[in-house]
Order: C-alpha cells, then sequence, then structure tokens
C-alpha cells in the first residue's frame, strides 16, 4: 500500500486570506452583538444591537426577537466590512495596540460620524456612563479579535514555506 495516499497523509489546503478575513469579520461581528444584546439585557448598556435595522427596516417586527436575531446577522456583515478595512490597512501590525486603536476608530465611526442613521441613539453627550463603556469595550474587543486573527494569518503566510511546516509520521 502505498503511503503518499493514505488518508492520514493527505493534508487540506489552507483557506485564502481573503476567506479567513470574511470569517473572521463575520463571526467577530456576530458573535459581539450577541454579547452586547447580552449587556443590554443586564442593563449595563442603552443600545439594543437591533438598533442597526432602524434606518432600512418598517414595521414592529424589528423589536422582536426575529430583529434580535436578524441583527446578529446583519452586524456579522457589517463586521465583514470591518475586517476587510483592517485587512488592507493594517493587516501588517501585529501590535495589540494597532487592535485597540482599531476597535476605538470603529467606535468613534458609529457613535460620532454615522449616529444620525440611528434615530433612538442619543447623542455621545447624551448616552449614559455605563452604556458607553460598555459600548466602547465591546467595539475594542472586536477590534482585538478580528486584528490578531487577520494579522497572526497574514503573518503565518509571510513566513518562509508558508503555513507552520507539518511533520510526517512513519
Amino acid at each position: 500500500m502505498e503511503t503518499g495516499k493514505l488518508e492520514q497523509n493527505q493534508h487540506q489546503k489552507p483557506m485564502s486570506s481573503k476567506a479567513n478575513t470574511a470569517i473572521t469579520g463575520f463571526i467577530g461581528g456576530f458573535f459581539w452583538s450577541m454579547i452586547g444584546y447580552v449587556a443590554y439585557y443586564f442593563h449595563f448598556t442603552d443600545i439594543r444591537p437591533n438598533i442597526v435595522l432602524e434606518p432600512w427596516a418598517i414595521g414592529a417586527w424589528k423589536h422582536s426577537w426575529l430583529g434580535v436575531v436578524i441583527s446578529f446577522f446583519v452586524i456579522g456583515i457589517f463586521g465583514m466590512v470591518a475586517a476587510f478595512l483592517y485587512y488592507f490597512l493594517l493587516k501588517k501590525f501585529t501590535s495589540i495596540w494597532v487592535s485597540v486603536g482599531f476597535g476605538i476608530a470603529l467606535f468613534a465611526l458609529v457613535f460620532f460620524i454615522i449616529n444620525p442613521l440611528f434615530p433612538s441613539l442619543n447623542n455621545f453627550s447624551e448616552l449614559k456612563r455605563n452604556t458607553i463603556i460598555t459600548s466602547a469595550c465591546l467595539y475594542i474587543l472586536y477590534g482585538v479579535f478580528v486584528g490578531y486573527s487577520i494579522s497572526y494569518e497574514h503573518n503565518q503566510h509571510q513566513r518562509p514555506g508558508g503555513k507552520e511546516k507539518q511533520t510526517k509520521s512513519v
């Protein structure tokens, strides 16, 4: 029996960097919006994840459980966009502070620049301290998750020989 044809000797091809970026961004957005909903449920923040549906969706359904679940997916898609932004601009940086800064920049983008898109989101000066701190922390954690995942993957591909070499068992 040839050892080259054995299943355990076959290696999967690594996922492309762009596919990895899309998956990382979607999972990051989806996961951290779920954590944001838990924070809302326990009154750490006054902002529900389904606030993202306000500019586009019509009807009361967006305030129900269906709106919350759909908002997780919508935020996941926005997370993909943010992850590609990180990929194209910052993937070469390995410092955690770059990822933290990316999260803070996203927080500033949402709360200062695109704030008018969301009618129920108060101006930054009108938000409670708990809401600001919790939201900033969620954005920072998202930034670190996405930044470290993308930078790690990029640096693994840049190493001589590509991915870590796998040893053959005899």
